[in-house]
């Protein structure tokens, strides 16, 4: 009962929390520095986050945090400051992460506050926030508490309250031979999990079911799928989709669009921080462009720019809760 007081209490203190108003640079800045990470580009990520961070803004701490966390490779003093900041606005993803902490710096130097939280400490606070967002119905929260426990009863829950990670991460698990299933079964509760995030929006899912529609000979699905990620800016699919288009090669049937196909391949040389494509990106490119007018090229570097403009950003969509 004491336990559950406490929670609830702690529920309300947070939801009560005035969160930062940002001004309109602030938020551009946020937004930018919040793209930069997902590309993998943490430090260029951090000036960018630092602006909204010290306007008070929750979710840009926890980024910030975070970059600073990779860029450095462990937990340093910077870093665990930004996300105690950011944990003490009720971000469950910085009191999980500062829960998880492994790799701080101040163990390995023995000068650790004494003031400092154990991680279990965080992690048990971060159940206490957590519990009451999932008696109202939270599927996010659910999808926490399973980061927290491990319990797939809980990834099952958010994933039926339709979170459309959770519901990934169901296909996943599915798709690795857990749980029960006769045979023909499992591949129908695959399917059922992947559509279902896919159409919740999220592009991982959108490339795995799209591989299941290819498989039973639904490539008018599978290109449709693909686009759908494209659009998305998942950048693995972003390179596909390109490729196909430019017919190079001409392996689902897209219709040939070698300007367009172009442009989206020249949209990845901004990759250069991580994910393994720009050097990818960069052959293709001399491939097609040997196949195009100077007029064409010039015409999909236009292309390129107002697609930049007018869809959402690249992004590798890395896990918020990253390792």
């Amino acid at each position: 009962m004491r336990r559950l007081l406490i929670a609830a209490l702690l529920f309300m203190a947070f939801t009560n929390t005035a969160f930062a108003e940002l001004t309109s640079e602030q938020k551009l800045a946020k937004t930018q520095g919040i793209t930069f990470y997902n590309q993998y580009k943490a430090t260029s990520a951090i000036p960018f986050l630092t602006i909204a961070a010290e306007a008070g803004d929750h979710e840009a701490q926890y980024y910030l945090g975070e970059s600073l966390r990779r860029k450095n490779h462990y937990m340093n003093p910077e870093a665990r400051r930004w996300y105690e900041a950011s944990a003490a606005q009720g971000d469950l993803y910085a009191m999980i992460q500062l829960g998880r902490s492994e790799k701080d710096l101040c163990t390995f130097t023995n000068d650790c506050s004494p003031n400092q939280k154990l991680p279990i400490e965080w992690l048990n606070q971060a159940k206490d926030v957590a519990m009451p967002k999932t008696i109202q119905g939270d599927a996010e929260a659910m999808y926490i508490m399973y980061e927290l426990t491990g319990d797939e009863e809980w990834l099952e829950k958010s994933a039926l309250a339709g979170h459309a990670l959770a519901q990934y991460w169901m296909g996943v698990s599915y798709q690795q031979g857990e749980g029960f299933f006769l045979p023909w079964k499992r591949g129908e509760a695959i399917e059922k999990w992947f559509k279902a995030s896919a159409e919740g929006g999220y592009p991982k899912s959108m490339m795995e079911y799209a591989a299941i529609l290819f498989e039973k000979s639904d490539i008018e699905g599978f290109r449709y799928w693909n686009e759908q990620a494209a659009l998305a800016g998942y950048a693995s699919t972003i390179y596909g989709y390109g490729s196909d288009l430019a017919h190079e090669p001409d392996t689902y049937g897209f219709p040939f669009d070698i300007v367009k196909g172009y442009a989206l391949i020249y949209l990845l040389r901004e990759l250069d921080g991580g994910g393994g494509i720009l050097d990818l990106a960069e052959s293709k490119l001399k491939k097609i462009a040997s196949k195009m007018t100077p007029e064409q090229i010039v015409e999909a570097e236009k292309f390129a720019k107002t697609w930049k403009a007018t869809h959402a950003p690249m992004s590798f969509f890395p896990d918020k809760l990253s390792r």
